[in-house]
């Protein structure tokens, strides 16, 4: 197996195309061939290992591409399997974010955690429209149902600003999130709890989805509340859909992860 290739490769996902960018990577090489007829997984000392052909695939960073959930390395696994003839990162969401787990966050686990608490401060769920009705009763349907969870779940009271002023809000609420998000010890828990919460700019949202208040879908529809009626105003932005599409597979590759590991 080439670490090259993998390096080359899985380091970075590939965003969706539009025509500025697919000039710009028309002078990229080529996707490699796929160069193993079988992806599996088999047990070490380290945990359950991805091996390509019977040999141990690694990270981007060298490292043995090994997780402690037999379930993950079987879901890696098939990301691996179902590539064609050629490896396309964009269909390996799981494994770009395993990759970063393993070769980042693990070493830089509380760095991530306070990375992931300081979004309370900003929360997406606590800025809201202050017209039309419809939106601000969207917004209110979507949103204050998972902030009433954080109240009774977490501890953690917002306050909520319209229009986009800044709100402080209380220390002990921030207190209270970051030692939520500091409660989640697993590198690779914290990694898509991580991608969660910046694909929507909610801290709630993805520590709901880590809690399993809300599910993966219920969540991402929610941080789209804003864009889904703009669209039901103004219509459909083709490429903006074919953008939020890429970044669900990322996002639903996230919430699949913590799952897995929370």
């Amino acid at each position: 197996m080439s670490d090259d290739t993998l390096r080359d490769w899985l380091g970075e996902p590939r965003q969706p195309s539009d025509p500025l960018r697919a000039a710009r990577e028309a002078s990229r090489p080529p996707l490699p061939k796929r160069f193993y007829a079988e992806a599996g997984v088999t047990e070490a000392e380290d945990g359950h290992r991805l091996v390509l052909d019977g040999r141990p695939a690694r990270t981007p960073g060298r490292r043995m591409l090994a997780v402690p959930q037999a379930a993950l390395a079987e879901a890696l696994a098939q990301e691996w399997g179902a590539q064609g003839e050629v490896i396309d990162p964009s269909r390996m969401p799981l494994t770009r974010i395993v990759n970063t787990a393993l070769d980042g966050v693990a070493a830089q686990a509380e760095a991530v955690a306070a990375d992931i608490a300081a979004y309370a401060g900003s929360d997406l769920l606590v800025y809201r429209a202050g017209d039309p009705e419809r939106l601000v009763a969207r917004q209110s349907a979507a949103w204050d149902p998972v902030l009433d969870w954080a109240r009774q779940a977490l501890g953690a009271r917002f306050t909520l600003s319209e229009g986009v002023m800044h709100v402080a809000q209380p220390e002990g609420s921030l207190a209270a999130v970051a030692r939520a998000v500091g409660a989640v010890d697993n590198p690779l828990a914290l990694t898509g709890l991580h991608v969660m919460t910046t694909m929507t700019g909610s801290v709630l949202l993805a520590l709901a989805v880590l809690h399993r208040h809300l599910t993966a879908e219920a969540a991402w529809e929610a941080a789209h509340v804003d864009e889904t009626f703009q669209a039901s105003v103004w219509g459909r932005d083709e490429e903006a859909e074919v953008r939020r599409a890429a970044r669900k597979v990322e996002f639903d590759a996230a919430a699949r992860l913590v799952a897995l590991t929370a």
